[in-house]
């Protein structure tokens, strides 16, 4: 496996033939193996023989004609030779390519393998090639020879000497005795650099010394050139916190010449900027080192604060707080004068759909905050909204920012988020196909497709010409499909296309995988189930997603057809999302791209190291925020901080102090192509995965998507499925905008305590909008850990494989009276389809509140359920069930022994007080709508008014089971459509149902 040490100055021997010192520099790397900045070098030395030379291929881009498993090109210069690179087997030739940036003289080659004796000896046929700056082709500098490896010599190690000038030196490999295909566990190229430019940045200055915020600043840099031949002209970027502020020309300079060039670059907010110049930023200027080019200063350009007052918007509350249709809503703003002068009165002007309000506002003291009533109302339209405020909205102060001024915040009017996609069911379009619809129980776990249906019912389609058809009503660039296709024989599933046409004109092929459903057994244990096919099986559907290749008008008829060249034997259609995708977004001045440091989109290589450099560099303060550009981006190690202590197996230290934004979720997606548990050199427990985020404190994300490659919750074999989002979370931490999917867990809010007790942190005022969660194998969000003041708003979750949301108010936390899970809020989520658990559960805590909820079609489980299972700290003071509306929830689980109502209340071992349900519908539940179940605690003096509930099929409007302890008071609850009876008592409950 590879070495996850953090590389910060290694020293070995190197056989060559005569004495010398070798010297040379590369990138640090941290605990990942990841490149940082190529301003923080790293120097190796080494002691061996031969003419003097460096060795150039240290920390170089190293590529391959293939790989055997995990046994990649990058093991052969990594420092270690406890790792290794082998080619893909019995494909000789196989070739191993390091590319060393610029041309030089080479002197020998070093090819080495593990001096351990366990390696044996063997022979490797290898011909030595290169290539020059510029040419096209390799030309061979050593013929094709016999080498013996044999760690019984005591280096396992040959030298080749070659001559010859080259920038990419290529070993091929025809044959080798010990294995069946080339092996290098580091490959070194010494030599020197050709003659050539090299240039440098030597100093970075700005004027004047100490500005403000109105004040002009002239960046200035010295520019050298250290080679050993002219430099033609080219420029410099000039970078403020690693931003590109402007660019300068820098002029032709002799060997050892410098210059020093300077250009203004306007006024900039308070703050501190880190200034730093990058020569030749294009590279078209051929130098003997590529990677000197950059400088930062040795301190930042702190602007101070201009006099003047400053006016900004904090927040926009609406008055109600979640609205509903025709409601007269009002608003409150709140404004703070960050300048040193006080601000004239003025106008605060707020803009909600149509209506536009003006406020007169008085004058507001340096530093103050004035909370203001706006005058007059909006008459709330359904659907989704934007409140945009804008603070002196007729110029009448003189401020020293006047960028700063406006504020916008969503709103949701009525129930469910207000999500950007359009479903249908196929069931409602036109189809040729089988209709399948779930049994009078929904029974679930045995293979049944229609249970596991949105509205219990889909399409199978298994003949060619067969179809699902839908006519769209809103305009679409995309679509997205939840279907089931079978599995693989042996499991592991499949890939089949499905064709689209719209308007009866073939569109494209849709790709489809049921590499991520298809899980066996028929244990209800979260672990307990296999991938190895069987006659029971659950979690049939997953979800493929398109963009079109044009925008589609409402009224396209738009069909899903099995055509002759889709080779799936059957698909069973469930949904179909249309979207109308607004354009990309751009970058933001302020960011700095992950190409910048070295990543590349759509070529399928990992692009960790430089996604991890560019949140480390913002991290430090080195850029201001990481602009994930548009495009597919490879990530194969989750990205985190650096644990110098090396405390534990694996780092769990995540992010902090980091902005990291995208074109938006359908543009800025990452990926991985490994499950978890096949990582090599795994920097995160297999558990948290090797895809997305690990958040300590004080971190944006928005606008993009994270693709994860797990594919169970979790097995005997180690197998795991990830989690997108993990960490402690803490303040000032905002997501927004983010897709997830093919995770374990979503997103996990919460480190125990006794996992590193110094970076104890929980999230507290964490924020959740606009989240797309899909097809997980347990939660969707947790809030644990203590997690408090936390929100999940406006999200959509689908096929979540535990509760889509929760707060687990667990003990393992610092103080148990005070790190209690509270005053948290689910509002304005829709959630459909949990294969597994609940749509909305609360463990313990207080203040804890479940508002303008959608939840359908749980598979198992309630809709909503509070519980004291999970052994919880207690509940206490009030929980508010309020607003939601349920449908076809509530189920059979545990060996389908246990009945669960579509809202259950479950004191398991401890009491459920201060329960608050209100203004909700229930309807069409599998068993009960209400449910009280059996248990050792007790739900006192429930409050249950304003409540419908309609059509329990299997079950009562309301259950109190026979062990059920506690009380409810009834206030205008209308039951109908009841299996079993409006209200029911099991005989042997003493719970009390009363009438207000």
């Amino acid at each position: 496996m590879k070495a996850s040490t953090a590389a910060t100055v290694r020293t070995w021997t190197d056989s060559q033939p005569a004495t010398a010192t070798v010297t040379y520099t590369v990138r640090a790397k941290d605990a990942a193996g990841n490149q940082s900045d190529p301003s923080a070098p790293v120097t190796r030395t080494g002691s061996g023989t031969g003419t003097p030379g460096s060795n150039l291929a240290a920390g170089k881009p190293i590529e391959a004609s293939g790989q055997a498993w995990t046994f990649a090109p990058a093991n052969a210069n990594d420092g270690s030779l406890s790792t290794y690179w082998e080619g893909n087997s019995g494909a000789f030739p196989n070739t191993l390519t390091v590319h060393l940036g610029s041309d030089a003289d080479l002197q020998n080659v070093v090819v080495k393998l593990n001096p351990d004796a366990s390696w044996g000896a063997r022979t490797q046929n290898i011909q030595v090639l290169g290539r020059a700056d510029g040419a096209t082709a390799f030309t061979s500098l050593k013929g094709a020879a016999d080498y013996r490896f044999d760690p019984a010599s005591g280096a396992n190690t040959v030298t080749v000497p070659v001559t010859g000038r080259a920038a990419d030196l290529q070993l091929k490999f025809t044959s080798n005795t010990g294995a069946p295909a080339g092996q290098v566990a580091e490959l070194q190229v010494v030599g020197t650099p050709a003659p050539n430019p090299d240039l440098t940045v030597t100093d970075v200055a700005w004027s004047p010394a100490d500005p403000d915020e109105t004040t002009a600043i002239t960046l200035r840099a010295t520019v050298k050139n250290t080679g050993n031949l002219p430099a033609a002209a080219t420029t410099a970027d000039l970078l403020l916190g690693g931003a590109l502020a402007d660019s300068v020309d820098v002029p032709a300079l002799a060997a050892g010449e410098s210059a020093t060039v300077s250009k203004a670059i306007g006024t900039r907010p308070q703050g501190s900027y880190l200034p730093s110049v990058r020569v030749d930023p294009k590279n078209t200027v051929r130098e003997r080192n590529e990677d000197n080019n950059l400088l930062a200063a040795s301190s930042p350009i702190t602007v101070r604060q201009a006099p003047g007052p400053d006016l900004e918007v904090l927040d926009v509350t609406p008055n109600p707080a979640s609205p509903a249709a025709g409601a007269a809503t009002s608003f409150t703003v709140k404004l703070h004068n960050r300048g040193i002068d006080p601000a004239p009165a003025g106008v605060t002007r707020l803009t909600v759909g149509t209506a536009t309000l003006d406020t007169a506002t008085p004058a507001i003291g340096a530093g103050q905050t004035l909370t203001l009533p706006v005058t007059g109302t909006w008459t709330a339209v359904a659907g989704g909204a934007t409140v945009a405020v804008t603070a002196d909205a007729t110029n009448t102060a003189k401020e020293t920012n006047e960028g700063n001024n406006t504020y916008s915040k969503a709103i949701v009017v009525g129930r469910g988020a207000a999500a950007p996609f359009t479903s249908y069911e196929a069931e409602d379009g036109s189809y040729q196909g089988e209709l399948l619809q779930a049994d009078a129980t929904r029974t679930f776990g045995h293979t049944n497709y229609a249970s596991e249906s949105s509205g219990r019912k889909s399409v199978k389609l298994t003949a060619t010409g067969q179809y699902v058809e839908i006519t769209s009503t809103v305009p679409t660039n995309s679509i997205v499909v939840r279907n089931s296709i079978p599995d693989a024989p042996g499991g592991g599933g499949i890939d089949a296309t499905l064709s689209l046409y719209a308007d009866n004109v073939f569109v494209q092929k849709l790709n489809l995988t049921s590499k991520y459903s298809w899980l066996y057994g028929n244990t209800d244990q979260p672990e307990g189930l296999t991938q190895t096919p069987q006659a029971d099986a659950r979690r049939l559907f997953d979800e493929t997603h398109a963009l079109l290749p044009k925008s589609y008008p409402a009224g396209t008829k738009l069909r899903l057809q099995r055509d002759s060249g889709d080779t799936a034997s059957s698909y069973t259609i469930d949904l179909i999302d249309l979207e109308q995708v607004a354009p990309p977004k751009a970058k933001p001045a302020e960011c700095t791209s992950i190409t910048d440091f070295g990543a590349v989109p759509d070529d399928g290589k990992d692009d960790t190291a430089a996604i991890q450099a560019a949140v480390t560099a913002d991290q430090n303060g080195s850029i201001s925020c990481v602009w994930i550009p548009q495009g597919q981006w490879r990530q194969e190690q989750k990205i985190l901080t650096v644990d110098p202590l090396h405390r534990g197996n694996y780092n769990q230290v995540g992010i902090r102090d980091v902005t990291i934004r995208g074109a938006g979720m359908w543009y800025s997606q990452f990926y991985t192509l490994t499950e978890p548990q096949n990582v090599v050199g795994g920097i995160n427990h297999p558990h948290e995965g090797n895809f997305g985020f690990d958040i300590d404190d004080n971190t944006k994300i928005s606008d993009v998507a994270i693709f994860g490659s797990g594919r169970i919750r979790g097995a005997s074999d180690g197998s795991e499925g990830g989690v997108g989002l993990n960490g402690r979370f803490g303040k000032n931490t905002k997501i927004e905008n983010v897709w997830i999917e093919h995770a374990n867990v979503a997103v996990w809010v919460g480190r125990d305590y006794d996992n590193i007790p110094d970076l104890w942190n929980p999230a507290d005022g964490l924020q959740f909008s606009g989240m797309r969660i899909r097809d997980t194998y347990a939660d969707g969000i947790n809030f644990a850990d203590g997690t408090r003041n936390s929100t999940v708003f406006n999200s959509t979750f689908r096929t979540t494989g535990d509760d889509s949301m929760a707060v687990w108010s667990n003990k393992y936390v610092k103080n148990t009276a005070v790190d209690i899970g509270h005053d948290n809020a689910f509002v304005n989520n829709t959630v459909q389809l949990p294969w597994r658990a609940t749509g909305i559960a609360v463990y313990g805590g207080y203040g804890n509140r479940i508002e303008n909820n959608l939840v359908y079609d749980t598979a198992n489980y309630p809709g909503i359920m509070l519980a004291t299972d999970h052994d919880p700290l207690p509940f206490s003071g009030q929980t508010l069930i309020a607003n939601n509306a349920i449908y076809r929830s509530g189920g059979a689980f545990w060996n389908e022994a246990q009945q669960f109502g579509a809202l259950t209340l479950f004191a398991a071992n401890q009491d459920i007080p201060g329960v608050v349900i209100r203004d909700t519908e229930i309807h069409d539940s599998t068993y009960d709508g209400i449910q009280f179940k059996t248990g050792g605690g007790t739900v006192p003096d429930v409050r249950i008014s304003n409540v419908r509930i309609d059509k329990s099929n299997n079950g009562a409007g309301i259950l109190a089971m026979s062990g059920a302890r506690g009380s409810a008071v009834l206030t205008n609850v209308q039951i109908s459509g009841s299996a079993t009876g409006d209200v029911v008592r099991q005989p042997g409950t003493t719970f009390t149902i009363t009438n207000g």
